[in-house]
């Protein structure tokens, strides 16, 4: 089992909680992350990128100049690509960027993330304040006490909305809800701190 601090709402350390090693204690796997990093930001892509082909730009009507006797290249369109102002061969056109990837996987590398981040020591839990109004400078100064700084990546179930909204006025610091997260999210720098709440509902999704 791997074993982290714990911390009540006014950020002292009551002990420890100890975390399964079939979600925090995996061994580094970089292709498996590295897979579904690169499929995360793909699909965040919108892929509205766009150039016009030589079809779709004005102009081009009649030939520039005659044939022969001008000394000059033959040319039938302004249109052409050589033109400036003319469309644009093999340009980037809209597509969707989307990878799929398979749940499994998906599942695996969020654990590996988690594990990694659990390994360099940047993993606690937290009982955080309660009640339908969370003020953002109680939670930065619960933050800061259990040593994450302003680097957050608070982890809360969605029953806690008062937290997440906390959190949101943070600067520096993020909220991810465990049915949610990400592998960009869990790897950005900063200290993962998970909610009681979070954390059942954590072991429930990855499957623990």
């Amino acid at each position: 089992m791997v074993k982290v601090a714990t911390y009540n709402a006014a950020g002292t350390q009551t002990g420890e909680t100890e975390l399964p090693e079939s979600i925090f204690g995996l061994r580094p796997h970089r292709p498996v992350l590295h897979q579904a990093l690169v499929a995360e930001l793909a699909n965040r892509r919108a892929g509205t990128h766009a150039t016009k082909t030589r079809g779709q730009v004005r102009g081009g009507g009649r030939k520039p100049w005659r044939q022969k006797g001008t000394g000059r290249a033959r040319h039938g369109s302004r249109r052409s690509p050589i033109w400036s102002g003319g469309g644009i061969t093999f340009g980037p056109q809209p597509r969707d960027h989307a990878q799929d990837l398979p749940r499994q996987s998906r599942a695996a590398a969020l654990r590996l993330a988690l594990s990694a981040q659990a390994a360099a020591g940047r993993v606690v839990v937290v009982a955080p304040p309660t009640g339908e109004v969370v003020k953002t400078k109680t939670m930065a100064a619960l933050l800061h006490a259990v040593g994450a700084g302003d680097r957050a990546i608070v982890v809360a179930s969605d029953a806690e909305r008062a937290v997440t909204r906390a959190v949101s006025n943070l600067r520096g610091a993020r909220s991810l809800s465990p049915r949610r997260l990400s592998v960009r999210g869990l790897l950005t720098p900063g200290t993962v701190v998970i909610t009681q709440s979070a954390l059942a509902e954590l072991q429930e999704a990855l499957g623990s």
